[in-house]
């Protein structure tokens, strides 16, 4: 029998929470992740790939936009950190990333300003630049040609 999915049912309730309770309450979580080990790490993004796809995408737009954001204000380190575990884990399990309407997502991120585009930006291509050639190649493979030019990868 699997574990209920806490961390999905956390997501679901913050992407239906206004503005002004989602970002600090995210910006909590997102900060309290550093200091989980590396199961509960895994464990948290499977969670969150799990419960994305599920979230009515207006609701998940807001979250993710807020989620964006505050990745922008975190450290460098913190920021790849928290993007490199992501990332890693839809190299291992690409059809995770499939089910997100990644078109959509792109336009969210194209609605931040410039300057938050380009840090998001630059972290992403720090990190699959760091993949060896193979891990790179499955990884561009999902990742659409228009999101990939926007974000010069």
């Amino acid at each position: 029998m699997s574990e209920p999915n806490y961390a999905g049912n956390i997501i679901v309730v913050l992407a239906n929470l206004p503005d002004f309770l989602r970002t600090p309450i995210l910006k909590k979580r997102m900060v309290e992740f550093f200091a989980m080990s590396d199961p509960e790490k895994k464990q948290l993004i499977n969670n969150a790939l799990e419960a994305g796809p599920a979230i009515p995408f207006p609701n998940f737009s807001k979250l993710f936009k807020t989620w964006l954001e505050i990745l922008t204000t975190l450290p460098e380190d913190q920021r790849t950190g928290l993007f490199a575990a992501y990332i890693n884990e839809i190299t291992q399990s690409p059809q995770k990333l499939i089910a997100f309407n990644l078109d959509g997502i792109l336009e969210i991120f194209l609605t931040l300003d410039s300057q938050q585009q380009e840090i998001i930006s630059q972290s992403v291509r720090k990190i699959i630049n760091s993949f060896d050639d193979e891990t790179k190649r499955r990884l561009l493979v999902i990742i659409p040609d228009n999101a990939q030019k926007y974000m010069k990868i």
